[in-house]
């Protein structure tokens, strides 16, 4: 397939589509103990929500329904969103990645160069890679995971959030909300 995709720009091959990384996830057995981590670096303030059924509908893994758990933490540092997982209940691809790897960087997350939903699944479904957890946050943020370990040595995501919906209140912020 390399003999076929061409150099197309100073960042583009012929064959592009993955866009801009705009998020970057570390999977943890300890979000406490990440967080305190991450703020002593001097990143924060973090968003701290639960995803699951009381908070996403159409949850998959590995290509069928299921009901799965996971505590998340947000916050930006600069143009790159972080995010901090905990798996909670259910199986997930952050649980088998914690028994495989331990904790650390679980995956990365573009935008697709933008393209809508439908043409982004499509499009990782033609390279090979086949959806391996998926959801919908709060009716809004469609989300997806894509088995490209193989390929790259990670997992790839992709998500929208709608450029006129503002992130939900959080559960709580760490180490506090901040002024305003």
């Amino acid at each position: 397939m390399a003999d076929k995709i061409t150099v197309t720009g100073e960042n583009t091959l012929s064959n592009s589509f993955v866009g801009d990384t705009i998020q970057v996830c570390v999977v943890t057995r300890d979000m406490q103990r990440t967080l305190d981590g991450y703020v002593k670096l001097g990143m924060g303030p973090w968003r701290i929500y639960t995803f699951g059924p009381d908070t996403c509908t159409e949850l998959t893994y590995r290509g069928k329904p299921e009901r799965f758990s996971m505590r998340l933490a947000l916050a930006n540092s600069g143009n790159m969103l972080w995010e901090i997982i905990q798996p909670l209940d259910g199986p997930s691809i952050y649980k088998e990645f914690l028994e495989a790897h331990g904790e650390g960087i679980h995956h990365v997350a573009t935008n697709c160069s933008n393209l809508p939903w439908d043409e982004r699944e499509k499009e990782f479904a033609r390279r090979g890679a086949r959806k391996i957890q998926s959801g919908l946050w709060k009716g809004k943020v469609p989300w997806a995971y894509y088995e490209t370990e193989g390929l790259t040595t990670t997992t790839f995501e992709t998500f929208i959030i709608p450029a006129d919906w503002p992130l939900p209140e959080p559960e709580a912020w760490f180490p506090a909300k901040p002024p305003g």
